[in-house]
């Protein structure tokens, strides 16, 4: 055998077998290259070759949505992003520090003779239900705002007002005072304590003490816009004419709450007054309704608390348009807003109640925010 043709074949037996196994090897590269991450994995580790991975965003290889993907060969070299460093949840539950208290006992409840959860789990906060000191360290740094609107005449109950304010109200947390006044220069300087402050809104006065009540949504829009949102977390919004009586503390505090009206507390459906034409924005149908809310205490964030007086504030817009006046002014449009956006809490009527009227019921244990020790007439004068 000629050693030339011999080695000639074999040389090309091997090279045609080393351009075959190329091929194939390309091939199969070209393959895991499709692999979903892999390819991204690849071109990452290329670009970042002997660089900092810091300053090197722009060079992730993003989906076609927009979204940036990571690749997870390089997530053991990312910063951990700490507690501190996180964004702040709203929806947090607190820690709390180390209490003794009394078990909770899951056969017997507090309270068995009032309705303690709605037909959506909000709790009806009654005196027995809760643990202030529990719910104190759980809102331990919240700053909460307090309006009252004081025009005109009405102006004579503020100093009542604060001194039982001072006394009863979020005692040991961060309280402002938001004064709604035409008269500035009678609001009276009363002592407060630490972390507590006044301040004073002037607005316009009305001839009417309903055209007061239908612009108090308008002007807690406006003012939770400017201001509220960024210098409270709670807002609660009161009438003046009251004076606190006993404890009205963080028990309340929710996103949206409202209070059991203290004359329909134990009505039927058919005795609510809300408003019944349906030409109004206010308009419950008589076959709707779960309470009726009174218009003299509700409350929330101040988030929600915006959402809530500016779609009242609209409402009552388009009723004047139409030449409609709700029959209980802006207590029927809250009523239609809280049917449609359910309260996250509702507040018996012992945080808003009239004894002189309604007298003690038993089932009331303690009344916390009643009416004031004087009255006025409804002329504002």
């Amino acid at each position: 055998m000629d050693p030339r043709g011999f080695w000639g074949r074999s040389a090309s037996s091997w090279l045609c077998g080393l351009l075959l196994l190329a091929a194939c090897l390309g091939f199969y590269s070209n393959v895991f290259r499709l692999i979903p991450g892999r390819r991204q994995i690849e071109e990452s580790r290329s670009s970042t070759e002997g660089r900092p991975l810091q300053g090197q965003q722009e060079s992730l290889p993003s989906s076609q949505d927009g979204l940036r993907v990571v690749p997870q060969g390089m997530l053991l070299e990312t910063k951990q992003c700490s507690e501190r460093d996180c964004p702040p949840d709203t929806c947090r539950v607190p820690e709390v520090p180390r209490m003794v208290y009394p078990k909770a006992q899951l056969l017997q409840p507090a309270r068995a003779d009032v309705l303690v959860m709605t037909p959506w789990f909000a709790p009806v906060i009654w005196d027995g239900v809760f643990d202030s000191a529990i719910l104190d360290a759980q809102f331990e740094n919240t700053t909460v705002g307090l309006t009252v609107f004081a025009i005109r005449k009405y102006v004579v109950f503020l100093e009542l007002f604060l001194q039982t304010a001072e006394k009863h109200f979020m005692v040991g947390h961060k309280v402002t005072y938001y004064v709604f006044t035409d008269r500035p220069g009678d609001v009276p300087r009363v002592p407060l304590g630490e972390g507590r402050q006044v301040v004073v809104l002037e607005v316009r006065n009305y001839s009417r003490w309903q055209d007061v009540s239908m612009h108090r949504m308008e002007m807690i829009s406006n003012f939770s816009r400017q201001r509220f949102l960024h210098e409270v977390d709670y807002l609660v919004c009161v009438d003046v004419d009251m004076r606190l009586r006993d404890h009205v503390g963080v028990e309340i505090l929710s996103p949206l709450f409202g209070t059991l009206h203290p004359g329909f507390y134990g009505a039927a459906r058919a005795a609510f007054t809300y408003e019944r034409r349906p030409q109004s924005q206010a308009h419950i149908p008589r076959d709707e309704g779960d309470f009726y809310y009174a218009g003299g205490f509700l409350g929330g964030s101040a988030a929600e608390v915006l959402r809530l007086t500016s779609a009242c504030h609209r409402a009552m817009v388009v009723d004047r348009a139409h030449g409609i006046e709700a029959v209980w002014h802006d207590e029927s449009h809250l009523n239609r807003y809280l049917l449609d956006h359910k309260p996250t809490k509702v507040l018996s009527p012992q945080y808003l109640w009239d004894e002189q009227l309604l007298g003690w019921p038993a089932v009331v244990k303690k009344l916390r925010y009643v009416t004031g020790s004087s009255g006025t007439d409804d002329g504002l004068a």
